[in-house]
């Protein structure tokens, strides 16, 4: 039987830093897929980017985007707390979408986000794209195997150094609670809260305590969490942007080994059991959103079901809401 597929042809709101390398260029790079337009507010900006890609139109009229003939799937590559509005005015455009992450600053809002695409029958994909890289497709196969036995505890440890934009107090989106949420808490620990859902399932309850130690900016900058799988496995976390050094490692605890990787870096995805410990290197891709973006083809395509929709996504946001409660 002949295999109907359906073209996407993307259009990007906020052609932004994120699209440059991350995303953008990927669009063109699978079957199917194409990327025809491209907003942003600066008009030279947008111009310039479309010009470097080759994207045949710009416009710094959103609403023009939307609202193209020939774009029926958009990109919202807008800081979060544009996302929700974006979202929206998509849906009722009845157009596919793609929101970046995290899906929005509050879980209410991605709620709504998701209740509008339902509404019109329509797919809302999020860009957790780690449920989408093979290294973690490689974590997933050792546990769905059961290679380290029962799950019991995951712990992500995560810091940094404050950047020179910190350290000036340069004014900037990402560590502004008014267009941020939980500054750079939401936006660097909802990709490994996300990942771990979807390696381990959902996370039924959370907690945790933020503090704000260098009033470099308003948002938090560290963060302590802890919570507890629907399986009844346990997981914590620390994440610090003050710190005197970089780390990020995860270990998942368990009956019978451990698995160690990274969230952010490209160090071996590592198995430890009592036969001995197997290191793989799995690189990215050059756009590391390729495969997200070739899941969002197949999808619609009806090949597979996308592993980050908006379904998926909106617990990020409450776990992340959750931990910054207390």
């Amino acid at each position: 039987m002949h295999q109907t597929t359906t073209p996407l042809a993307w259009g990007i709101i906020g052609c932004g830093a994120v699209t440059e390398r991350k995303s953008g260029p990927a669009f063109n790079k699978v079957a199917d897929s194409r990327l025809v337009a491209v907003m942003r507010r600066n008009a030279a900006l947008a111009q310039s980017y479309a010009e470097r890609h080759g994207v045949p139109r710009w416009t710094a009229d959103a609403d023009a985007l939307i609202h193209d003939p020939e774009v029926n799937a958009v990109y919202i590559a807008t800081p979060p707390d544009s996302h929700h509005f974006y979202a929206l005015k998509v849906a009722a455009a009845g157009k596919i979408c793609c929101v970046e992450k995290p899906m929005a600053p509050s879980h209410r809002e991605c709620l709504e986000m998701v209740a509008a695409f339902e509404a019109v029958g329509l797919p809302l994909f999020v860009s957790y794209y780690r449920r989408s890289l093979p290294r973690f497709a490689q974590v997933k196969q050792w546990l769905d195997q059961g290679a380290i036995g029962t799950v019991r505890h995951i712990h992500w440890a995560f810091s940094r150094k404050p950047n020179t934009a910190d350290l000036t107090q340069t004014a900037h989106w990402r560590t502004d609670p008014k267009v941020a949420g939980g500054g750079y808490f939401d936006d660097l620990a909802s990709h490994g809260l996300d990942l771990m859902g979807h390696l381990l399932g959902d996370i039924c309850q959370a907690k945790g305590i933020a503090s704000n130690q260098q009033g470099l900016y308003a948002a938090a900058d560290a963060v302590s969490g802890v919570w507890q799988f629907a399986s009844g496995a346990m997981g914590s976390g620390y994440w610090n942007f003050g710190a005197a050094s970089a780390l990020d490692e995860v270990l998942v605890h368990g009956s019978l080994g451990q698995i160690r990787f990274s969230v952010f870096g490209e160090q071996p995805v590592q198995l430890q059991t009592p036969d001995g410990t197997q290191s793989l290197e799995i690189a990215h891709p050059e756009n590391i959103q390729l495969f997200h973006i070739e899941n969002m083809q197949k999808h619609v395509n009806g090949l597979l079901t996308h592993p980050s929709t908006g379904q998926t996504a909106q617990r990020a946001t409450w776990v992340m809401e959750q931990i910054l409660a207390g």
